[in-house]
């Protein structure tokens, strides 16, 4: 049976669903502000390799969110558009509530939720992560992105070899060095931009799509060009 949340309650078992997540753990909330303690529980399941899928809309991150979160691998984090669900969800417990993740909502706001058991609630529970996990398909993962990608930078390698185009880029965070950072394989991470809209293959090798050079425009990750570098 569903648990009643008040304000407190809530806090608490948040705080406690991320303690204790084993195997996995998505955070939805329309807003993204994190304090001291919940970046350090987060950290802490980053550490553990623990899968955390965070999915927010309802403005840009912050750029202390943006710095914090590229250190972590195994945190993804995704934009979803007209996003109003608040949902926090381990392998075992579920909550949904009025609190967002945001510093401001935990201390000052009077707040409502409901606490689901899967042991308890199976059924319930399963609705509740069915409807989680479509909201992370239909979510845009801004977690891995590529190179700012402009008219000019285009125009400026216009007329020039290869080897000379690979020699400028040789200084750039290349596919190889990302993965790396990242803790994946270099197949993986293409794998993972390519599913993501971002690259394309062609003729057996990646291509930046039109969407990522619209994602580039406000990323500043370089992407290795793979032809003959």
């Amino acid at each position: 049976m569903a648990k009643f949340l008040n304000t407190s309650a809530t806090n608490y078992f948040l705080e406690e669903l991320i303690k204790n997540a084993k195997d996995r753990l998505i955070l939805i909330s329309p807003f993204l502000k994190l304090n001291d303690r919940m970046k350090e529980l987060l950290a802490d399941k980053n550490r553990l390799k623990i899968d955390v899928r965070i999915v927010y809309g309802k403005s840009e991150l912050q750029p202390e969110e943006i710095n914090w979160l590229k250190e972590l691998t195994y945190i993804r984090t995704s934009f979803c558009k007209n996003l109003h669900a608040k949902c926090y969800m381990n392998e075992e417990l579920a909550i949904i509530t009025s609190l967002n993740l945001y510093e401001f909502s935990q201390i000052n706001n009077n707040e409502m939720g409901v606490l689901i058991r899967r042991d308890a609630d199976a059924e319930l529970y399963k609705d509740t992560y069915e409807e989680a996990q479509r909201i992370i398909r239909i979510s845009d993962e801004v977690r891995i992105t590529l190179e700012r990608v402009t008219t000019e930078a285009r125009s400026e390698t216009e007329g020039k070899s290869e080897s000379e185009e690979c020699s400028e880029r040789s200084d750039k965070l290349t596919t190889s060095k990302l993965a790396q950072k990242l803790g994946l394989k270099t197949g993986e991470l293409l794998e993972r931009l390519t599913t993501n809209g971002l690259l394309e293959l062609r003729d057996g090798k990646h291509y930046i799509t039109a969407k990522g050079k619209d994602q580039g425009n406000r990323t500043d990750l370089a992407y290795e060009n793979t032809k003959g570098c």
